[in-house]
């Protein structure tokens, strides 16, 4: 029951459907990338390389054995460098994508804690914290005249 207690704190914290929702957006944001990459970057990347397409890229290690009828006896031992160049691609532009959102989210959070923007509403706990530094910074300009 203590267990079940403890999962119920952790649950209504919020830290649960904060991790779902994370989940759950990278998953989406992870075929948003992979769209990007395979059908609007790798294509013209294709067209100036003359049409090379970079998942099928490998070096060739050992090639497929067949019998006569055709049936493969030993599968191909190939080293994929272009599905690696593909995932580095993935990588690079979530990198960047993350990079771009932190940065804009981390300007708007900045703008909403300058209490003199009144172009954004300011959190009361930033409000309150301004009005304290500023009765505090009277309060020793008071104490330092007399």
């Amino acid at each position: 029951m203590k267990l079940f207690k403890e999962f119920k704190e952790f649950a209504v914290k919020g830290n649960m459907m904060d991790m779902a929702i994370g989940i759950i957006i990278g998953a989406a944001f992870n075929k948003v990338i992979d769209v990007l990459v395979k059908q609007v970057m790798l294509p013209p990347l294709s067209l100036l390389t003359d049409g090379v397409n970079f998942q099928n890229k490998k070096i060739i290690l050992k090639e497929v054995v067949t019998n006569a009828d055709g049936s493969i006896l030993t599968d191909e031992v190939a080293i994929g460098y272009g599905a690696l160049a593909e995932a580095f691609l993935d990588f690079f532009i979530i990198g960047l994508t993350v990079f771009i959102v932190v940065k804009f989210m981390n300007r708007l959070k900045k703008k909403a804690q300058d209490t003199n923007d009144a172009t954004v509403v300011t959190p009361k706990d930033i409000e309150l914290l301004d009005k304290l530094t500023r009765l505090m910074e009277e309060q020793n300009a008071l104490l330092k005249s007399k």
